[in-house]
């Protein structure tokens, strides 16, 4: 799904307390001067869906948080989760960073699980989630909602044309696996739309300018990984094409999808340059089932290996401020 230009605000999930983060930080920022309010196109998922449909509307984003903090402490009808099994939901996620799996066959083995859980006392918590919404109709601005059809593992997108009444919609992005019942819409039942991806943030493809606030953005820092895939494929990877390889960077796209990983390889020439890097890219599928294992991620993104060519310039750099250097020095003595 694309949009023409314009201005996007993608809003990633994260509980209660992404919720009120995400609100926090737009009201920050607006009384600061930035207004994120003013996009085009919202996309949420999940915790964001709540947060996009209040932005959407023009609604008081310190108000909810309000309302939300009472009801998750028992300050209404729904409270939080008490008798959740925790051991179903970290299997359930692990489904999801098992790269031997197809994305879509993983995401249905955790739309299994979460229609055999015994979790329906807890549809009172979403049904109260959407009736605290500001307003259940759509709003004029357009809003996109991420859910996962339970049966199938299918990506499901709900807007003002879907013919699903918003609240709905939103029940159905908030409802974790294993915690909340799927969501029945139209004959199906789906489930959190974070299961796909924590952001969906390719929804805001064609925008102008994105701007994408994602509350468990720590659980993948950058240079976590960085870290983790040099130790990975030293202690690791057996293969006898690799050379001493160093990890400079890594790039992960907002959605977490696909990772950039920059690597240098040590007194290496070109021959043994292109053998490490296809050693590499070979090892790419386990080294990413390694990261899910020893980091615990909820989404595991696939590993791009490319070779840093800036070591090459910097030590062009270097060789060309040395003969400088020593020309210097022999003119001074010639002198």
């Amino acid at each position: 799904m694309t949009t023409d230009g314009g201005r996007a605000l993608v809003l990633g999930g994260g509980g209660v307390a992404g919720i009120a983060w995400e609100a926090g930080l737009i009201t920050g920022l607006a009384a600061h001067g930035v207004d994120l309010t003013t996009a085009d196109l919202i996309v949420g998922t999940s915790a964001g869906s709540v947060v996009g449909a209040h932005v959407a509307h023009g609604a008081d984003l310190s108000e909810a948080v309000q309302r939300l903090a009472a009801r998750s402490t028992g300050g209404g009808p729904g409270t939080a989760p008490r008798n959740t099994d925790l051991n179903a939901v970290l299997e359930a996620f692990a489904i999801l960073y098992d790269t031997s799996l197809d994305p879509q066959e993983a995401r249905a083995k955790v739309g299994r699980m979460a229609l055999e859980a015994q979790v329906d006392e807890m549809g009172a918590v979403l049904e109260e989630v959407g009736r605290r919404l500001p307003d259940q109709n759509w709003p004029k601005r357009r809003l996109l909602i991420t859910g996962v059809d339970a049966e199938d593992g299918s990506f499901a997108v709900w807007d003002s044309a879907s013919g699903v009444p918003l609240a709905l919609a939103v029940r159905a992005s908030c409802s974790v696996p294993c915690v909340f019942p799927p969501v029945a819409i139209d004959g199906r039942r789906y489930m959190d739309g974070g299961i796909r991806s924590v952001t969906n943030a390719d929804l805001a493809k064609g925008a102008q300018a994105v701007v994408v606030l994602e509350p468990m953005a720590h659980l993948t820092p950058r240079n976590t990984l960085q870290r983790e895939l040099a130790e990975l494929i030293r202690d690791e990877v057996r293969d006898p094409r690799v050379g001493m390889v160093t990890v400079s960077a890594v790039e992960v796209t907002r959605d977490l999808a696909h990772a950039k990983v920059f690597v240098a390889v040590l007194g290496g020439d070109a021959e043994q340059t292109a053998a490490t890097l296809e050693a590499l890219k070979s090892a790419a599928g386990y080294l990413r089932k390694l990261l899910g294992q020893r980091l615990h991620l909820r989404t595991v993104p696939a590993l791009h290996f490319h070779y840093d060519e800036s070591f090459d310039r910097g030590a062009r750099l270097s060789e060309l401020i040395d003969r400088a250097v020593a020309r210097d020095q022999r003119d001074k003595g010639d002198s």
